[in-house]
């Protein structure tokens, strides 16, 4: 008997900073082509309704949204009759006055979760506060899905963290500068993904952006991996368009690698306590290649 497929789609696009409406509107027409494609999950990059490259303060103000926005409200009416579920990058605009680098995930009863991105990479933290809550494991029609972005891929304790608490895939809107690497090879933060997705076996679904903006060059390097880790469906150009890919999620419920293995029954948690530990920094006593009062190196 053959089991349900999902269908998921990535969307890469090209925002710019101070034209909110623009963005806004190629995000609707985004969702609306990944439905119609027959897509149940569909991923918008980071920052999809504003762009990346702020330079002030103002810039911020001026595309953050908050909760309340219409904006949700439209992405609500276009995944509705398709019971499918939308999650896109925005910059938020907390009660408090605060900006936060933020993710939506909306379905057919609105909002149903927004996650506050939690490690932020460079300029971010001159403009956003980072996200104090661990990322939301959202369950949906189809399954359970946890949510990232950008750079929180980079901490592995994070994707093990979504995987621990029944995430069967994992969403990460995110913006990937482009990086030098080897002829022939896939982009880092791909083969991050794809370490992330086998080593959890959960499914990662990256939504990356496309274009220059302000002199940055974006890498474009959505994909879909499956929870062995491999790709399933990633763009061939660094250019703008949709990509998707057929799951069987049930495939990442069962976490056995061979009948005397699990990833995550095998765990041993009583040997990382250095994890929660608080952090060290560098030279103190106990940290890693710290000095001793006796001048004998720490183990």
């Amino acid at each position: 008997m053959n089991r349900p497929q999902l269908r998921i789609a990535c969307r890469q696009m090209a925002p710019v900073v101070g034209r909110p409406r623009e963005n806004q509107r190629a995000a609707a027409d985004a969702i609306a082509a990944a439905v119609s494609a027959g897509a149940r999950l569909v991923v918008l990059p980071e920052l999809a309704t504003s762009g990346y490259v702020f330079r002030s303060p103002e810039e911020v103000r001026s595309a953050a949204l908050t909760r309340g926005s219409p904006v949700f409200e439209q992405w609500r009416a276009l995944v509705s009759p398709a019971d499918a579920v939308v999650i896109g990058g925005f910059p938020e605009a907390a009660p408090d006055g605060a900006f936060f680098n933020s993710a939506a995930v909306v379905g057919r009863q609105g909002l149903l979760a927004v996650y506050r991105k939690t490690h932020l990479w460079g300029d971010e933290k001159r403009w956003f506060r980072p996200g104090g809550d661990e990322p939301p494991v959202v369950t949906t029609p189809w399954g359970r899905v946890g949510v990232l972005v950008c750079y929180d891929l980079e901490f592995p304790e994070l994707v093990r963290s979504l995987a621990i608490r029944g995430a069967e895939v994992v969403a990460v809107p995110t913006n990937w500068p482009l990086a030098p690497r080897p002829k022939g090879e896939r982009p880092p933060e791909i083969i991050n993904a794809m370490a992330a997705a086998r080593l959890s076996r959960v499914f990662i679904a990256c939504s990356d952006r496309v274009g220059t903006e302000r002199g940055v060059e974006w890498t474009g390097g959505s994909c879909v991996v499956d929870c062995d880790g491999w790709v399933l469906a990633e763009r061939a150009e660094r250019d703008a368009g949709l990509i998707h890919a057929d799951i069987d999620i049930g495939r990442a419920r069962d976490k056995s690698l061979t009948d005397r293995n699990d990833v995550l029954g095998d765990r041993r948690p009583e040997l990382y306590g250095v994890l929660l530990d608080e952090v060290v920094a560098p030279g103190a006593p106990g940290a890693p290649g710290s000095t001793r009062p006796d001048g004998s190196g720490a183990d």
